[in-house]
């Protein structure tokens, strides 16, 4: 089934912004023009009138007051992005404490909120006006989040990148719905993984459209960056649980979807970034797992965010006995082995960013015991630096932050 054709309301997005200053700017020169044009007139009426000579055959009478006309009171740094984003994630059920965000936004580095839009079932988090996804089944009487224009003008009065996250691929709403549209097993019937997700088929186009549709929504209601997360395959999904595509490799077609979304949504003016596992960096065998390759992807993507939770590594990864202890090393060697990746692509394409995705949390499983606070905060933030790099998000599903980790 075609997704119908969604028209963008011309509503705070950046494309619909840089269309309106280059129409403000055309409009600034002809007035200054035709000003220039009444000055010439007015001093070759005041000669006339120097002479005794009336041009109008009218009194003329002095003004003692001068006059001004009004300027617009557009605000257009409003919509500018950050030179370098260090943001945080926002769970769509947190939203409603905005104003707490900001306020540590306001105190801290913080630049940037990525905030829940399809969310890890696939609902949307926020009301929806498009009857293309209304027909999806993705929409919800009563989101979490009730009044996002009203969060996203704060966000632009604060000077705060939104970046809206939106989880591609893992979906068990459009699936139920539309059963042919999901993964399915050797049997023919819907995949379902161990924890009894479902996920979109990532061979379907008309899952493509899907996620641009909801993509663009998003950026009529005012985000500047579309953040993929899941654009890849569950890690348990191969030739002996699923069916594949024998013409095309999992890494070519998340490869491909990845141009894909990137060049249709070039023309709506925003960013498109990816949130990638940190291990397909350093392993060729998780990144043909999962679908993700780290260079492909980054020929295309504005930014690309490599998941490098120090948490999350195995025991002697780059020789370091236990990673969730340093910090500092884990995200250090990971992000100087992640832009020699970006190295092979060839400069005069090179444009994307490494964004990683640092740890805001406790694995309190690991073995020796480690409680994450300020420390470990700022040696990941550190090791991001010295690695060359300016930009980083944190992450912390419940979305509460070691704030002192992140003071300027």
């Amino acid at each position: 089934m075609l997704m119908k054709k969604y028209k963008l309301k011309p509503i705070n997005s950046y494309y619909h912004y840089k269309i309106r200053k280059l129409r403000m700017r055309r409009s600034l020169l002809a007035l200054f023009i035709v000003g220039l044009i009444s000055m010439a007139l007015i001093s070759s009426e005041k000669f006339m009138e120097d002479l005794g000579v009336s041009t109008t055959g009218k009194q003329v009478i002095a003004v003692d007051e001068p006059v001004y006309l009004d300027a617009s009171q557009i605000k257009y740094e409003l919509y500018s992005a950050p030179e370098d984003v260090r943001g945080i994630y926002i769970p769509a059920s947190k939203v409603k404490n905005y104003e707490e965000y900001i306020r540590i936004a306001k105190e801290t580095d913080i630049n940037s909120f990525v905030i829940d839009i399809k969310n890890d079932y696939g609902y949307l988090t926020v009301d929806v006006e498009n009857e293309a996804l209304e027909a999806m089944g993705c929409t919800l009487e009563d989101p979490p989040i009730s009044d996002i224009k009203k969060v996203i003008s704060r966000l632009y009065e604060e000077g705060i990148y939104p970046i809206a996250r939106i989880v591609a691929f893992k979906d068990s709403v459009v699936t139920q719905k539309f059963p042919e549209r999901a993964v399915k097993d050797l049997s023919g019937n819907v995949y379902k993984t161990r924890s009894g997700e479902h996920w979109l088929d990532p061979y379907n186009k008309e899952n493509w459209e899907y996620i641009l549709e909801v993509s663009k929504y998003a950026i009529d209601l005012g985000f500047k960056e579309i953040q993929f997360d899941y654009i890849r395959f569950h890690e348990s999904m191969n030739e002996n649980t699923i069916r594949l595509d024998s013409n095309i490799s999992k890494v070519d077609i998340i490869t491909e979807f990845t141009r894909y979304i990137c060049e249709n949504l070039r023309e709506y003016g925003a960013y498109v970034s990816a949130d990638v596992f940190g291990a397909i960096i350093l392993s060729e065998i998780d990144s043909e797992t999962v679908g993700q390759d780290f260079t492909e992807m980054s020929k295309y993507l504005d930014a690309i965010c490599p998941m490098v939770y120090p948490s999350h590594y195995a025991k002697g990864t780059f020789g370091i006995e236990y990673p969730h202890i340093d910090p500092y090393g884990i995200i250090l060697k990971n992000m100087e082995l992640a832009q020699d990746h970006i190295r092979e692509i060839p400069y005069s394409e090179r444009k994307v960013i490494i964004r990683p995705w640092l740890q805001d949390f406790t694995m309190k499983s690991l073995e020796p015991y480690l409680e994450y606070g300020p420390e470990q905060i700022r040696e990941q933030i550190k090791a991001t630096y010295d690695a060359g790099l300016n930009q980083w998000l944190f992450w912390n599903a419940s979305g509460n932050y070691t704030v002192e980790g992140v003071y300027e």
